[in-house]
């Protein structure tokens, strides 16, 4: 017998993922967002590597509060800082500080409202009043004195990371400092995401293609990881979007009370907290990071807007 004819007309299968790069590539907005959200990770963890930036803690009274120029792209603030080396710095950490704790958030909050929508009955009387119970407790206070609990340990595991890898102490500080609120945050900030992923869960647990899955046999599992989940991407982006830059503002909160980035070290909230002080003297102080932050939150929404469309089966219409 011959080999069965191949029809060249025949389309190829396309998988959830690449359908959704395909429409996602066709929202200018997004791309735009993805493109300067690139821009902005390169810049702030490149950048400040470079020998001929200068020192974000370096200090020079007479070149205080001086305008833009060659030596200073943005000037200096009250001390005589460099202005556009501070903003790089600072953007490392707030940047770390939303996407870390925004994926503890998520992983917790999905997992919890997953089960709890799936599964129904006594599991999810028992996962959402426990939700119910984390609600009524007084989140900042908790995140603070977590904070201060875990201080020593902290400092216990920046020597210890310091001897083990033989970096620089000031290198790394700035960031093993922050563990604690990256935990604090992000194990306290999922109550939201886990109702909003219960609710679209309990919508898709009764679709057709859920009770195709359970006449094959497939098993709990793999139904929820691969039919369910899946299927209600969109909201989780969506929210992902809006919690990195809420996550942003609540570590400017704990910075100005003391318990979040220490001086010298600073990031974007801090550095527009130190701006909105000395608005009147020197505006630039303000103007400047308030320009980058403002930028990246945009770039965010546009981007999960776009993740949003494209992701959403529904949206598929090819």
């Amino acid at each position: 017998m011959g080999k069965p004819s191949i029809n060249p007309d025949a389309e190829a299968g396309h998988s959830l993922w690449s359908d959704a790069w395909t429409r996602l590539r066709r929202n200018r907005a997004a791309m735009c967002g993805l493109a300067f959200l690139g821009f902005i990770i390169l810049l702030c963890f490149i950048v400040p590597f470079f020998p001929a930036l200068p020192d974000p803690a370096a200090q020079s009274l007479p070149n205080k509060n001086s305008g833009p120029s060659l030596s200073h792209w943005m000037g200096t603030d009250h001390l005589g800082r460099d202005l556009f080396s501070r903003i790089l710095h600072g953007g490392r950490i707030s940047i770390l500080v939303g996407l870390i704790t925004t994926t503890v958030s998520l992983t917790i909050g999905v997992a919890v409202g997953a089960m709890a929508g799936y599964l129904g009955g006594k599991v999810d009387a028992f996962l959402m009043r426990t939700v119910d119970v984390l609600y009524s407790l007084p989140f900042l206070i908790i995140v603070i004195l977590f904070s201060a609990l875990a201080k020593g340990y902290t400092n216990d595991f920046t020597d210890w990371l310091v001897d083990l890898t033989g970096l620089n102490r000031d290198a790394i500080a700035p960031f093993t400092s922050l563990i604690p609120l990256f935990v604090a945050i992000g194990a306290l900030s999922w109550l939201n995401i886990s109702r909003i992923v219960r609710a679209s869960v309990q919508d898709l647990a009764g679709r057709e293609f859920v009770e195709a899955a359970k006449s094959l046999g497939l098993s709990q599992q793999r139904i929820l990881l691969r039919h369910i989940i899946p299927n209600a991407i969109g909201p989780i982006v969506v929210y992902a979007t809006l919690t990195i830059p809420s996550v942003m503002l609540f570590e400017a909160t704990l910075s100005f009370l003391g318990m979040g980035v220490q001086p010298p070290y600073s990031s974007w909230g801090i550095l527009i907290k130190d701006g909105a002080d000395r608005m009147l003297s020197n505006p630039l102080l303000l103007i400047f990071p308030s320009i980058f932050f403002i930028l990246t939150l945009l770039s965010l929404n546009f981007l999960g807007d776009g993740l949003r469309d494209a992701l959403d089966p529904k949206s598929a219409k090819d």
